[in-house]
């Protein structure tokens, strides 16, 4: 690894979606008056919508507002990457006021995976922001109808780094049992807390994602510990309660003990972006290239600038790898990464 940090610097930015109904908008209305976020900007559909407009102070601009906590709304004119690129322009010569962590509302209808594959794809957004995190919001009252009758819950779900179920307080017992199992079945490694009244603590939406290349328990709370234990080939497929979601959805889990070239695991990624990209919901692990952690994460078809750390994160130097697919079965990947593998640890 060379001595500069690729992610120093970059201002981390956290996702909040999730389907209509679930409480996005209550979230980020209570979200914005918390005295922790005077620091934070907060990229959404139309500032009005969440109901601040008695909380401004200042006007930047037509579509920027700085709220009396210091927290800055912005809504999005023409797409998000002009809205980041527009954000940090201004941020730089001062015309508004610094922030140091960006929180995007998506549209409830919204596939997110766009979103994230803009953070790693667009060249001026990636060199000054980061992906912190995807949080999915989940309506206990109404998921079980949701990921039955839509793709979009499911998928969201599947994205996310943490699960907010909101709600509870109306739900059953037995439906919010439920819904965390769904939940569990579809994204088994995504830490998962009830939310009420859109009441959250802003820095329970932070430290979601990678931040450094500078290893420690940080590194392997990204990676989803859950892995430990689970052993090579460890398969969750959601067959149980086809009746609770869409069970095209699955995660694997797979170990390797031997290292990988980088060549021939790119060549194996690549592979399988090119030929199933759109049902390759999100990858995401750390790798053994030559002895070397190197720590990998996509969406789909966009793959994230790969991130050598200093050091591995602990005793563990096998590659540890979590793929979250749509109708790819498991053993398809598990037998095309183990060919590389082989091919690779050859003489």
């Amino acid at each position: 690894m060379s001595g500069r940090d690729p992610l120093a610097g970059k201002l981390p930015v956290t996702l909040i979606t999730g389907f209509l109904g679930s409480g996005k908008t209550t979230l980020v209305s209570k979200l914005v008056r918390h005295p922790a976020m005077n620091r934070v900007a907060v990229v959404i559909n139309e500032v009005g919508e969440i109901g601040i407009d008695h909380d401004i102070v200042a006007m930047s601009s037509e579509n920027i507002a700085l709220l009396a906590n210091g927290c800055i709304c912005c809504s999005v004119r023409t797409d998000l990457q002009e809205t980041l690129r527009d954000l940090f322009a201004r941020r730089r010569v001062g015309e508004v006021a610094d922030f140091d962590r960006v929180v995007i509302e998506t549209t409830g209808l919204a596939d997110p995976a766009p979103v994230l594959q803009t953070l790693a794809s667009d060249t001026l957004v990636a060199a000054h922001f980061r992906l912190d995190g995807l949080v999915t919001l989940v309506d206990a009252v109404n998921a079980a109808t949701q990921l039955k009758n839509h793709a979009e819950p499911a998928k969201q779900i599947a994205l996310a780094d943490k699960v907010f179920i909101t709600k509870g307080d109306l739900a059953s017992t037995e439906a919010l049992e439920q819904v965390r199992q769904a939940v569990a079945e579809i994204n088994p490694g995504a830490p998962v807390a009830l939310v009420l009244h859109g009441e959250v603590d802003p820095q329970s939406l932070v430290d979601l994602g990678l931040a450094s290349a500078k290893a420690g328990p940080a590194t392997l709370r990204f990676l989803g510990e859950p892995l430990e234990g689970e052993g090579s080939g460890g398969e969750r497929r959601l067959a149980r309660r086809p009746e609770l979601h869409d069970a095209s959805i699955r995660t694997l889990s797979l170990r390797f003990d031997r290292p990988f070239t980088w060549n021939g695991f790119s060549a194996a990624l690549e592979l399988l972006t090119t030929l199933r990209g759109p049902d390759l919901l999100r990858v995401k692990g750390i790798v053994n290239v030559e002895g070397r952690p190197v720590v990998v994460q996509g969406v789909q078809h966009i793959f994230h600038p790969p991130v050598d750390l200093d050091r591995w994160p602990s005793e563990d130097q096998r590659t540890r790898l979590v793929f979250i697919t749509r109708n790819i079965e498991a053993h398809t990947i598990r037998n095309l990464m183990e060919a590389v593998a082989q091919v690779a640890a050859a003489p």
